[in-house]
């Protein structure tokens, strides 16, 4: 029998669903444009998640980051001999670019100069030219040009959402997606030369009855070609098409499949790679250009988390499914990268159990949603883990919390409520206004299903998620108090108003967006959408986890809430910990699933655990 309490048994063995924390993984490599056997990645070997510099020509890795709270996003220069990262204080994302050498050395700051800002994009130019893209609250977005030996100098600056979205391969010009327009959820692309003077414009806000969002996927690595790539919604999904900043040319690009696409360039310009994604699944094609020939690549069902081209042509690629671990793969046929030893002696996750796909009919459209469930016959204690973003939607991946529940006897159903990706540009911007009252009536309408299928113990229903999920968590325990047996809330919004004002300045432009307007100006809408409008109307027991040095979702707005729960004397517990939006320690990342499954437990009583696998 597993230990819910996360401790090793008598008999030395350590619970499935630790290991599948604890298991050493690898992110995606990216390599340097023109030295591509020098690659970084993230790992969490050490128990923290942190940057790798891996040269592939020696087989030499190397930790280049260390740090008590994690790091992520490491860069490399084209000439791969510098590794940038960026540094913030515990997870609060605000701070500098730092850089070392690749093969070790002291750090030093990249961009002196620059005061300490949240990120707003980076590109690193063949002559050591950096672009970077920054936010603070008071002054809203800017762009810098920083060249060796000068001071860095301003070439944007807007009130509204910007961020840095390429650089040619000559160093020339710079794509920046903004959302000057007002409308933080579609952007737009400007194309400027590095004096910031303005190339070309590409807007599909203005004109329609409907607005439509633009992304830039990444200048042509041809030198002296302007073709940049671009993503976008014009006929209802995300596809790509090329655009020629210097002439205007709009090339479409006839590519006959059902779901949403992706793509990056081939290194040698000729060809683009296709992320294909469907129904909760991804798959990866190569698009010649010449002739416009669609060839599907060797991918097994699941989950594709990231891929690009080598310049021999293959494809390395990140996958795994909702059964199997992730890995590294090529479509030479080979794992690229193993994990580095793990620091207690867990060498691979286990496997969990496969998802099963279910569509309900639901007021805005069909419904899908994936479902995991223990070995048995229901109905099944159940908990609906739903997803953050909200521009964000569940897939056939391996995901070690779900897979905790279903160890515990739990099934687990992930809804992609409306204002998810992946389902076609309607599905997505029908979130505006109601906002979280919208994805609450998908929720319920699975959630009915659910019951009536004989899946879920109507008795033993819990609500939880984080970040948007944990808010959804919230306004679901109050509106639909009478549906949730027990709520599980990590770093939420609690207090709608008040997230807005403390939140950092991206958020406050989405929110805008989202709700059409500041609190001040449609205080009607916010009153409608925060949880704290319904907290004395809540009946189940509550739980909320929360970083104290959360930009997203920050904690006075928690403690708001938490406090009106107190003065009900409400059952709730509340559980404080020391980083921003999550964490990247895997024991903090343990102990707060152990004290959500033991909340459960005591609330709930204690389902037949499924067997260990390992």
């Amino acid at each position: 029998m597993t230990e819910s309490n996360g401790a090793l048994r008598g008999d030395g063995h350590m619970p499935d669903w630790e290991k599948r924390f604890r298991a050493p993984r690898v992110g995606l490599p990216r390599w340097a444009e023109d030295a591509p056997d020098r690659s970084l990645f993230t790992s969490n070997a050490t128990g923290t998640f942190e940057v790798y510099a891996w040269d592939r020509a020696t087989g030499g890795l190397r930790q280049a980051t260390d740090r008590p709270n994690g790091t992520t996003g490491g860069i490399l220069t084209p000439d791969g001999e510098w590794i940038w990262w960026f540094s913030d204080t515990d997870g609060d994302e605000f701070g500098v670019w730092m850089r070392q050498p690749f093969h070790g050395g002291p750090d030093e700051p990249a961009a002196p100069g620059l005061e300490p800002s949240y990120p707003g994009g980076l590109a690193l130019g063949r002559d050591g030219t950096a672009v970077i893209g920054r936010s603070t609250d008071k002054a809203g977005s800017s762009v810098h040009v920083v060249r060796p030996g000068a001071a860095p100098v301003e070439i944007y600056r807007h009130e509204q959402s910007a961020d840095v979205a390429g650089l040619s391969h000559d160093g020339t010009l710079i794509a920046i997606e903004h959302t000057e327009h007002g409308d933080a959820m579609h952007s737009a692309i400007r194309v400027v030369r590095t004096d910031g003077t303005t190339v070309a414009e590409l807007d599909d806000t203005r004109g329609g009855t409907e607005e439509l969002g633009l992304s830039a996927m990444g200048f042509a690595p041809v030198a002296g070609d302007t073709r940049l790539l671009v993503g976008h919604q014009r006929r209802g999904r995300w596809e790509p098409m090329l655009w020629d900043a210097a002439t205007g040319t709009e090339t479409a690009l006839d590519i006959d499949l059902p779901g949403d696409l992706e793509a990056d360039w081939y290194p040698d310009g000729s060809a683009l790679l296709v992320e294909h994604s469907h129904h909760a699944r991804s798959e990866l094609w190569r698009y010649d250009l010449a002739d416009g020939a669609l060839t599907r690549l060797d991918t097994p069902a699941g989950t594709v988390s990231g891929a690009l081209p080598r310049p021999d042509g293959t494809v390395e690629f990140l996958w795994s499914s909702a059964e199997k671990p992730p890995v590294v793969r090529s479509t030479a046929g080979h794992v690229v990268l193993e994990p580095p030893a793990g620091a207690d002696g867990v060498s691979h996750a286990p496997d969990s159990v496969p998802v099963e796909d279910i569509w309900v009919e639901g007021p805005g459209g069909r419904i899908h949603a994936l479902v995991q469930k223990p070995a048995g016959e229901g109905p099944f204690p159940t908990v609906f883990d739903i997803h953050g973003g909200p521009t964000w939607h569940d897939s056939d991946a391996f995901v070690a919390g779900p897979a905790a529940w279903v160890d515990h006897g739990f099934a687990v159903v992930r809804v992609n409520y409306r204002g998810s990706t992946g389902y076609g540009r309607a599905w997505t911007d029908a979130l505006k206004h109601r906002v979280g009252l919208i994805e609450l009536e998908d929720i319920g309408a699975v959630r009915e299903w659910a019951v009536a299928s004989g899946l879920a113990d109507p008795e033993r229903l819990v609500l939880a998620g984080g970040s948007w999920g944990g808010y959804l968590t919230l306004l679901g325990l109050g509106t639909q108090p009478d549906a949730w047996a027990l709520g599980l809330a990590a770093v939420p919004v609690a207090d709608y108003v008040t997230a807005y004002h403390d939140e950092m300045e991206a958020l406050k432009a989405l929110d805008r967006t989202l709700l059409g307007g500041t609190p001040e100006e449609v205080p009607e809408r916010f009153t409608a959408s925060s949880p704290l409008t319904y907290v004395d109307a809540v009946r189940a027991p509550v739980y909320i986890s929360a970083g104290m040095n959360d930009p997203r979702c920050p904690i006075r707005q928690i403690e708001n809430y938490v406090r009106r729960l107190e003065e009900r004397g409400h059952p709730h517990e509340v559980y404080r910990y020391d980083a921003g939006h999550g964490s990247l320690v895997v024991e903090e990342r343990i102990k707060q699933l152990r004290l959500e499954i033991a909340f459960a437990e005591r609330h709930l009583g204690r389902p037949s655990p499924a067997r260990d696998r390992g």
